[in-house]
């Protein structure tokens, strides 16, 4: 408190306010946005819905118009409860780590993320794990969004599938499910899949997140039969 009270009273100049900014910045810490010891809403939303939602409040103010957080409901929440991330030892460059972020969000498909590693192995040298779970989260993200979900969650006693009203996954496919596991998936508030499962390391979870996609992806490809 005292070095942000000799901050401001060395600031009687004219112009001197990005210099009090800055200097209260130093004072207070700029935090660690892209490192693993994030906090406050960041660390619950993840930093690539971070980014799609500043774009679009961005967007919206430069448009003139009000950046309501229901702008932000068509995205997609994927959270594994694991660390995914570009660290500083395998690309330092702020500005580079950024673009990769914000080029993984933008991916669309499997086959552009499957280019985008490559790229990256061929820039900057084997992918870290956190980085290779921040490109499978990716690929949920897209699998999640072809099927209208808007949250993925997943932790070691099992997680969620909340999905939109907008979802391409017919309710006959949720209810054989329930029907034909009911102690491993539950049904809440009419639009949330609940999984009940073991899944202790990063592997398990992945595989338990994709096998449920798939079955769902699956049974929007065909016809399905009670």
């Amino acid at each position: 408190a005292t070095k942000r009270l000799q901050a401001i009273a060395a600031a009687d100049h004219l112009g001197s306010g990005f210099t009090l900014a800055t200097n209260d910045l130093e004072i207070r810490g700029a935090g660690e946005l892209l490192g693993e010891n994030q906090s406050g809403h960041i660390q619950t939303i993840g930093f690539t819905l971070y980014l799609e939602m500043l774009e679009q409040a961005v967007t919206a103010i430069q448009k003139g118009d009000d950046p309501k957080i229901s702008a932000f409901d068509k995205g997609i929440e994927v959270n594994l409860h694991l660390s995914a991330l570009i660290p500083e030892n395998y690309i330092a460059d702020t500005n580079t780590r950024l673009t990769l972020y914000k080029r993984l969000s933008n991916c669309v498909d499997k086959q552009q993320l499957h280019d985008l590693q490559v790229e990256m192995i061929d820039r900057f040298g084997l992918l870290p794990e956190t980085l290779k779970t921040l490109i499978k989260v990716t690929e949920l993200r897209q699998i999640g969004e072809k099927l209208g979900l808007t949250k993925i969650e997943a932790g070691p006693k099992g997680g969620r599938f909340e999905f939109s009203d907008n979802t391409i996954v017919k309710p006959i496919t949720i209810i054989q499910m329930i029907q034909n596991d009911p102690a491993t998936f539950r049904l809440q508030n009419n639009n949330q899949l609940n999984f009940t499962t073991i899944m202790e390391s990063a592997e398990t979870r992945f595989s338990n997140v994709y096998a449920i996609l798939n079955l769902l992806l699956k049974s929007t490809e065909q016809p399905s039969s009670v």
